[in-house]
């Protein structure tokens, strides 16, 4: 019970308004137990207006790099159609948006920055509206929408978007220039340069994660029901571009509105037959590793109180943040470290979590995540991951939260939390914690008792 009461404690620390305006918090603000056992329940009043939520969370097909349907697609062309339908979809004034903050990993910086601005302006926003790239590796998506949330909070705006850009296609993975030869005297900073794939290899070794356990991941199975059943169409905006013909150069029009790296007739059998790839008798194939590709997407942020004002409805509600660095020879152990962080400083336990969308670097480190947290994989990418989806290194972080908060919106009231996280190269780990929006202070399995210290699950 002192556990329950401390963690109580630390969530309504943290959902304390910064505003001094509000002397009578405490009287407005009490637990109730739910007696369905699976929620956290408290009560909600006008009190939490200096939330950060999130109104609008959309992306782009992602396609496979070099041969998919984005091939022939300007990068500015793929951040331009998700950043107009934010405006277009919520009818919120442009001019009213404080920064477009843009996570992005392989292209120049100075180059990528410039092509951010210009699909601002594609978009339909005014240049009075800045905007900037941010690059955490895998995570930088996320890490632009942590960004904004980390603005508003501090009162520099109340709205802005976070958003993900990247064409593998254009800008494939590689090294620019020589390496310092500093590098060979610290193991640390050495192993920071291997490839992605060796650090698979590296986790499946360290952590006894076998072959059949990474190829069972049946992400794309679950991508094609999703796609099948029209569960993606809410967060898709379909792009419009052009397919080059490589023998004649001629132009075709097309509109892309699916993912087009999903295998549906993927079998065992099939991935079996796989090589590996990064080391002679190792286990990462390309079928238990996530695709390159290409994509985007954008998730418009704004204080509740001024989603409440303009009648916005709220997808959901941004709780915590966090980073964290780990070994970079594993580094895809790092959602096994954020996660658990970010859910504690939420003041949760992972048993509150009612989905997670973990990406899928490699079937290594994802397999490795899920058994060393003890998660339910009927919690985890329940509509497929990164392995059939994709994986647009600077976009990931926004599809995720995307693809996250439509699902729980789908589930409605029984689905509360959820949690976005990644591995990141050079290693490290980053983790989100949302909660549902709309609803869910009146949750359907839980009914409020007359107490005020108890959390469900004691």
């Amino acid at each position: 019970m002192e556990k329950a009461i401390d963690r109580q404690r630390v969530l309504l620390d943290h959902l304390r308004p910064s505003s001094p305006s509000h002397h009578n918090f405490e009287s407005t603000l009490s637990a109730s137990a739910c007696l369905a056992g699976d929620s956290t329940a408290y009560q909600r009043t006008s009190a939490f207006g200096d939330d950060v939520v999130i109104v609008a969370a959309y992306r782009t097909p992602l396609c496979k790099s070099k041969g998919g349907s984005f091939k022939d697609t300007h990068a500015d062309d793929l951040l331009a159609p998700v950043l107009k339908a934010l405006i277009e979809k919520t009818n919120v004034d442009p001019r009213e948006v404080g920064d477009i903050v843009v996570g992005s990993v392989l292209a120049p910086g100075s180059q990528r920055a410039s092509e951010c601005r210009m699909a601002a302006f594609y978009a339909g926003f005014p240049e009075t509206v800045p905007i900037r790239t941010v690059n955490r590796q895998c995570s930088s998506g996320l890490q632009a929408v942590a960004d904004v949330v980390a603005s508003i909070k501090a009162g520099f705006y109340e709205i802005g978007i976070g958003a993900g850009l990247e064409s593998m296609t254009i800008n494939p993975m590689a090294w620019d220039g020589d390496v310092n030869p500093k590098v060979k005297d610290f193991q640390k900073a050495q192993d920071c340069l291997l490839p992605m794939g060796v650090t698979s290899e590296n986790v499946a070794h360290c952590f006894g994660v076998t072959r059949q356990e990474q190829d069972q991941v049946d992400s794309h199975r679950k991508a094609a029901a999703a796609t099948a059943s029209g569960r993606f169409k809410d967060e898709i905006i379909p792009v419009p571009t052009k397919i080059v013909d490589p023998k004649t150069g001629d132009e075709k029009p097309i509109v892309i509105s699916v993912d087009d790296g999903i295998r549906p007739n993927t079998t065992l059998i099939e991935l079996g037959k796989l090589k590996p790839l990064f080391k002679k008798d190792g286990t990462t194939t390309a079928g238990n590793s996530s695709q390159v590709s290409d994509g985007a997407g954008a998730v418009l942020l704004m204080k509740r109180s001024v989603a409440m004002h303009k009648g916005l409805p709220i997808l959901g509600v941004f709780r915590t943040f966090t980073a964290v660095g780990v070994d970079p020879a594993i580094m895809g152990v790092g959602p096994a470290v954020a996660i658990p962080a970010a859910v504690k400083a939420a003041g949760l336990a992972l048993e509150d979590i009612d989905l997670f969308e973990i990406n899928e670097a490699f079937a290594s480190q994802f397999v490795y995540c899920r058994k060393k947290l003890e998660l339910d994989s009927q919690k985890i990418n329940v509509n497929g991951g990164a392995m059939a989806i994709g994986h647009p290194l600077g976009a990931t972080g926004a599809r995720c939260v995307a693809t996250l908060l439509h699902e729980m919106k789908r589930r409605g009231r029984d689905c509360r939390f959820g949690v976005v996280s990644m591995c990141i190269g050079t290693g490290m780990g980053a983790a989100a914690v949302f909660e549902r929006g709309d609803g869910c202070d009146e949750l359907c399995n839980g009914r409020k008792v007359e107490s005020n210290n108890l959390l469900s699950n004691y």
